[in-house]
């Protein structure tokens, strides 16, 4: 049974990616020990599991690597069949359930980063466009609940629980009731519960994190 539990992530604590996997662990009731990276100094660890890519996230099991992060939660839903489930079983549910996580990660993840790389009225047409995005998610994800930790769960409230550093660093709203009020009562929800709060980075290292990270992209863009 120890075996079965030798589990280890490595990551970086502001990734929501890392997060993501860290809240799964959590409500399949996963034992793990969690390896914080230094990106400028990786361990030897990470470059022996990730020798390809040689990044996070890396969840380790039995000394065999899982990579990617939707790839990750799935293992750990296949592989731990205690604790609810991440994905549903019927095949149309789970294909929904993807398509949506997909559009969230390949659509509106890639519009914010406009935010960082933009002021005045380009930010505002960036933010608009991500609203937009925002209520796309919001009409067409089904039963947004924040009773729950299914797939879509976990995304939604590691993408948005942390958005007011998000928006105190941009000066620009990103999560607004008045927009998509379903979402924004979701991810509140989700945000008291006790596995989320364990997860969810301090809000002001995060703003501090957060201002370099905007002033590293803002210099970028004038290069």
């Amino acid at each position: 049974m120890a075996e079965e539990n030798n589990v280890i992530l490595h990551g970086t604590w502001a990734s929501l990616f890392v997060k993501r996997v860290e809240l799964a662990l959590k409500i399949k009731g996963i034992a793990y020990e969690y390896v914080e990276e230094d990106l400028s100094n990786k361990s030897p660890h990470l470059l022996k599991y990730n020798p390809v890519l040689k990044k996070v996230l890396v969840l380790v099991h039995n000394d065999k690597p899982i990579l990617e992060g939707f790839l990750i939660l799935e293992y750990i839903d296949e592989t731990w069949k205690t604790g609810p489930r991440i994905l549903p079983q019927e095949p149309y549910e789970r294909a929904i359930i993807h398509f949506w996580a997909n559009y969230i990660d390949q659509h509106l993840l890639p519009s914010t980063a406009k935010l960082w790389k933009s002021t005045g009225e380009e930010q505002e047409k960036a933010q608009e466009e991500v609203l937009e995005k925002i209520r796309f998610v919001e009409e067409g994800i089904p039963e947004i609940q924040g009773n729950e930790l299914g797939l879509l769960q976990i995304l939604l409230v590691t993408t948005f629980g942390s958005h007011k550093a998000y928006e105190d660093v941009l000066g620009v709203k990103i999560l607004v009731r008045e927009n998509t009020p379903l979402l924004y009562l979701c991810v509140t929800s989700l945000n008291d519960l006790p596995a989320v709060k364990e997860i969810c980075p301090p809000h002001d290292k995060l703003v501090s994190l957060l201002k370099i990270y905007w002033q590293i992209a803002l210099e970028s863009t004038t290069d």
